[in-house]
């Protein structure tokens, strides 16, 4: 080969190794550009005053928000994007690096005025409506009167999936129990009831969808999935105790075998309710809620459960046992058993 010809050779290979390493960049680029999610599931993000452009975007990836640092760098220094603005910013996992860059200097975007409210497992939508009027003066009454409220709740019938007919039965107490998703929320101070509620029947959609194709392969509908999952959270405090716990839930109801749930009477009680101990020593008392006296489940949820006390519901593991305590005296550890005698062996040595 002459010298020229191999000169030109090395200088073509050489182009197309930068070209090659270019391209390969520009790619990484752009798939570190994309969403981090198909699916919507919205997020609150904080940006403090005197937040960095750098120490936002690394806070973005450490919160699964974007997919590459480098790459969200690069795009905000391209196009311009460092004005970040101070405030609490509702972002969704299905937006692309450049669409929540955008957002977040727009202030128009940001909500300056809102109040922190957590929502924990477990909680009942008494409680929930009590929290909402300490911390943004909305009255408790007018949002239980709103939860019940028949005209409105079929409204809400067409909006969301998985409420259906099942919440309306006028024996339970509060309609939405059990789908006042928990979880913390940031909410503007002039918010009304019904974007109140619809905000935590949105976050309940997400985690719906998640688990929507095993809901339609259960036996069991929508509302009396969640009816039991609310007696799971209630009963357990793990989530391998859950699985464990609504496993013994299908056991009984498989041999119509009463749940005998002391976590009912509890609700039944509802505003007489003080402590654990009313649960145990109220087992007549006279409530559909209670399933010492009613066969089956309840007759709707009993508080709002998680998303774990959701899964042992819909997953729950199998085994032979019929009952379960927990040593609320000790540890908390939940014992379970396959016979009644095995049942109050366990109950003397934990609990008396």
């Amino acid at each position: 080969m002459k010298q020229g010809n191999k000169k030109a050779l090395i200088a073509i290979i050489a182009f197309l190794l930068v070209l090659l390493v270019f391209l390969s960049g520009f790619l990484a680029y752009r798939l570190g550009l994309q969403p981090v999610s198909s699916q919507s599931e919205t997020v609150v993000f904080e940006v403090a005053e005197g937040d960095s452009i750098g120490s936002v975007i690394g806070r973005l990836s450490d919160e699964g928000l974007i997919k590459s640092e480098m790459a969200a760098k690069i795009y905000a220094k391209l196009n311009g994007l460092h004005e970040i603005k101070a405030g609490h910013f509702q972002l969704d996992k299905a937006w692309d690096t450049g669409e929540i860059l955008r957002y977040l200097n727009d202030s128009g975007n940001a909500a300056s005025q809102q109040a922190k409210i957590t929502v924990r497992e477990g909680m009942w939508a008494k409680d929930i409506a009590k929290i909402l009027e300490e911390q943004l003066g909305i009255s408790a009454d007018e949002l239980l009167a709103l939860w019940n409220d028949e005209d409105y709740l079929r409204s809400l019938m067409e909006k969301y999936d998985f409420l259906d007919e099942s919440i309306l039965n006028d024996q339970t107490r509060v309609k939405l129990e059990g789908y006042l998703y928990p979880e913390t929320y940031y909410f503007s101070m002039d918010a009304t009831k019904e974007e109140i509620t619809e905000t935590f029947l949105d976050q309940f959609e997400q985690v719906y969808q998640s688990f929507k194709n095993d809901m339609k392969d259960s036996s069991l509908s929508l509302h009396e999935l969640i009816t039991l999952a609310s007696l799971v959270q209630y009963e357990g405090q793990t989530a391998e105790d859950m699985k464990l716990i609504a496993g013994v839930f299908y056991n009984r109801l498989a041999i119509d075998m009463r749940l005998e749930s002391s976590v009912t009477v509890c609700y039944a009680l509802y505003e007489e309710y003080e402590h654990a101990e009313d649960c145990e020593l109220n087992s007549n008392i006279d409530s559909p809620y209670n399933t010492y006296l009613n066969a089956g489940l309840p007759i709707g949820p009993i508080l709002n459960p998680g998303k774990d006390a959701i899964d042992a519901a819909l997953h729950p593991q199998e085994s032979n046992y019929l009952y379960f305590m927990a040593d609320i005296y000790g540890d908390g550890k939940v014992y379970y058993a396959e016979t009644l005698e095995e049942h109050e062996q366990n109950v003397s040595r934990y609990l008396r």
